[in-house]
């Protein structure tokens, strides 16, 4: 059976019509080195300061140490199962943690997860942990 070059264009169009790609950009690297719950990652090109990394287990780290061909993190929680040549990903949020009165009262890790057995913390949003403090007129005054 031979095609004609009509037959062809034709296959190939309906090929292309056919092709569904589906494009995710991520910010991933690979921990080159873990020491005392700091680690060394190479490939998060992208990454910010203060930026919260993605671990496994569900774990975070926070960049710190931004040099031209890796970053430093500090691990936000256990971190003696963690490898060289695991993968991480940046997640391009700044380390923030939740607030609100339902945290009045509560013991929470340094992430804001509770640690006192007494269930999820009610928050009434997240906070950035570092912003500008407001100025002395804009304070209130203490009696």
């Amino acid at each position: 059976m031979q095609l004609n070059s009509t037959e062809i264009a034709e296959l190939i169009k309906n090929r292309i019509e056919q092709f569904n790609v589906v494009s995710e950009a991520r910010n991933e690297g690979t921990i080159v080195s873990v020491t005392d719950g700091i680690i060394r990652i190479n490939g998060l090109a992208d990454v910010m300061q203060g930026e919260m990394i993605e671990l496994p287990g569900s774990r975070f780290a926070i960049a710190l140490n931004l040099d031209r061909d890796s970053v430093g993190a500090v691990v936000m929680g256990p971190y003696a199962d963690l490898a060289e040549g695991q993968k991480v990903k940046g997640t391009g949020r700044i380390l923030e943690v939740p607030v609100g009165r339902g945290l009045l009262g509560r013991v929470v890790n340094t992430l804001g997860e509770p640690i006192d057995g007494k269930g999820p913390v009610d928050h009434d949003g997240f906070s950035p942990v570092e912003v500008v403090a407001p100025g002395v007129i804009e304070r209130k005054s203490v009696d």
